[in-house]
């Protein structure tokens, strides 16, 4: 089937993604980018004018970063504190210093009134070169200060800017190629590739799409979820991402919000009583490769289990994993649990834009090629088939990503991903000692802190809240230096506002002390609340709710 619909599988294969081609770029400044791209262009110049990536013979750079032997330590404080040696995509120093904020004058420019586009006979007072100098100014200050959302901004694509001046639409199926002549589909199906081996999808039987974001691919995977098992019911858990339960409402589905466990995994036990409450009905379950808020992953295993134990046969039920961030991570952390389709799931969405880095928002969406087939419909307008849920598709998002894929290589990733992972520790550890609540789950990047008490605060380092919690996300353009000054920040508010309370003894916040995160050094919220160590627990509470169960 791949063979058929590409036109040449030589020029594919020279194109292909390999984990074992690095970027070897010598780091000459602090943002990892200054000086080195004329070596990228080279690199580049080697790189695509070769097949097999086992013989390509790499450049001979001074000061190449290693990986093996005397490989970078990451323990080093100087080392982890700063950008990941192989984030060398820098645009605008988003890894660097922190950029001045806009005065009045400034922010005057970028105000309704001043970007309105004039009508008819009327004058704007401001030029577009003007305001968009401005708003270039804007952006560099607000990603230097990006703590909240996970977003990879440490990248560069100055090499496909000459490509912007051409609509490239990748519409129809990424594998049946269409009369439309302006595509990338050859960069998407390696993209695809590329996943498909990292989550171990078998060789013949995977199909994949390059999407506009993480919700865009779990939207295509309960739709696929739906059409397999049309009486099924949807089981998620409460701390699941938003777009879930929009698919259910979309697609009219009977879903299931399954309360979670405190540091904010599916609770087991009343996940299991919902599935054996309604055995008649095939299983639809969203498993968590990293909630939104806290970053928890859901045990895949241990659902797996209780669907064998309540006598579940791998025709009634069906598994998607939306890994937004976290599927993208798991594969390069040593010892994680592994989520791959050796074992029964049926879909994997994640953003491209998170950890990759890119301009703009996109995804990837894997599957088993079984399941498209029931959404599959020939259109005689495209020459194509219609499998994805947009019609029309961003052919510039998978160029985007074959190249950071590229460039980064597997070694490459897999540093990103223990700068994150160990700056994260960094600063849960910070916070503590500042005499603030933190929390960090296994596996995760994302810091769970009480929520400040300074809207200004929040908004300035881009703060996520969810009630009276908020949340840092660790990324490759995440250092110690502005760790401590967001501390130091953090502690001045606590000296002038004081301390965030719980808002009730269920809150978020009050939740932050349960022992299931583990740890007996986290800093207790103040005021008056019940913990799960002095009443009877929320989770049990929940549970009775869920079941019907009474005192």
């Amino acid at each position: 089937f791949f063979f058929l619909h590409i036109p040449s599988y030589r020029m594919l294969s020279s194109i292909r993604i390999s984990s074992s081609r690095l970027a070897s770029i010598s780091l000459k400044s602090r943002n990892g980018y200054n000086g080195v791209l004329s070596q990228l262009r080279t690199f580049a110049d080697v790189t695509d004018s070769k097949v097999d990536s086992d013989e390509t013979e790499m450049p001979a750079f001074p000061d190449l970063p290693k990986i093996g032997g005397d490989a970078l330590d990451f323990s080093d404080v100087k080392l982890s504190g700063t950008p990941s040696p192989w984030a060398v995509f820098d645009a605008w120093g988003a890894g660097g210093d922190l950029h001045t904020a806009l005065d009045d004058h400034e922010m005057a420019k970028l105000a309704p009134s001043s970007v309105a586009i004039p009508f008819d006979d009327e004058v704007s007072d401001l030029g577009e070169t003007e305001i968009l100098e401005t708003y270039d100014k804007l952006l560099k200050r607000r990603s230097s200060v990006h703590f909240g959302y996970p977003y990879n901004l440490m990248y560069n694509h100055e090499e496909l800017y000459p490509f912007m001046k051409y609509s490239i639409n990748n519409l129809g199926d990424p594998f049946v190629a269409s009369n439309y002549g302006v595509h990338s589909r050859q960069f998407e199906v390696s993209v695809i590739d590329f996943f498909a081996k990292l989550w171990k999808a078998p060789k013949d039987d995977y199909w994949g799409y390059v999407t506009t974001c993480g919700t865009e691919g779990n939207l295509h995977a309960i739709l696929l979820a739906r059409e397999c098992h049309p009486d099924g019911i949807l089981y998620s858990s409460r701390e699941t991402h938003y777009s879930i339960f929009k698919a259910a409402r979309y697609y009219r589905m009977d879903a299931k919000s399954i309360p979670t466990l405190p540091m904010g995994e599916i609770d087991y036990d009343a996940l299991e009583r919902q599935l054996a409450a309604n055995k008649d009905k095939p299983a639809i379950i969203n498993v968590n490769i990293g909630t939104t808020v806290k970053g928890a992953v859901d045990n895949l295993d241990r659902i797996l289990r209780i669907l064998k134990s309540l006598g579940f046969t791998r025709d009634r039920f069906h598994i998607h994993c939306d890994g937004a961030l976290f599927a993208m991570m798991m594969p390069f952390i040593d010892y994680a649990p592994e989520v791959s389709f050796e074992k029964p799931i049926d879909s994997i969405a994640v953003s491209g834009h998170k950890m990759l880095g890119c301009p703009m928002p996109c995804g990837i969406a894997l599957t088993r090629k079984e399941h498209v087939a029931k959404v599959e419909m020939k259109i005689d307008y495209l020459n194509s088939v219609d499998t994805t849920i947009m019609g029309s598709r961003n052919g510039q998002a998978a160029l985007y990503l074959w190249y950071s894929l590229r460039k980064k290589g597997f070694e490459g990733i897999k540093a990103d991903v223990k700068h994150c992972i160990e700056t994260a520790a960094y600063l849960r550890d910070t916070l503590t000692a500042a005499g603030m609540t933190a929390r960090l789950n296994d596996l995760s990047c994302t810091v769970v802190l009480e929520r400040p008490k300074d809207e200004e605060l929040i908004k300035r380092w881009q703060l996520a809240c969810e009630d009276d919690i908020a949340h840092v996300v660790v990324m490759p353009n995440v250092t110690r230096e502005k760790i401590d000054v967001f501390v130091g920040e953090m502690k001045e508010c606590v000296d002038m506002n004081g301390r965030m309370e719980p808002t009730s003894d269920k809150s978020p916040l009050a939740r932050l002390v349960s022992r299931s995160w583990g740890g007996a050094d986290v800093i207790a919220p103040i005021g008056d609340f019940r913990s799960d160590l002095s009443k009877e627990s929320d989770e049990v509470e929940d549970y009775k709710n869920l079941t019907g169960l009474t005192k």
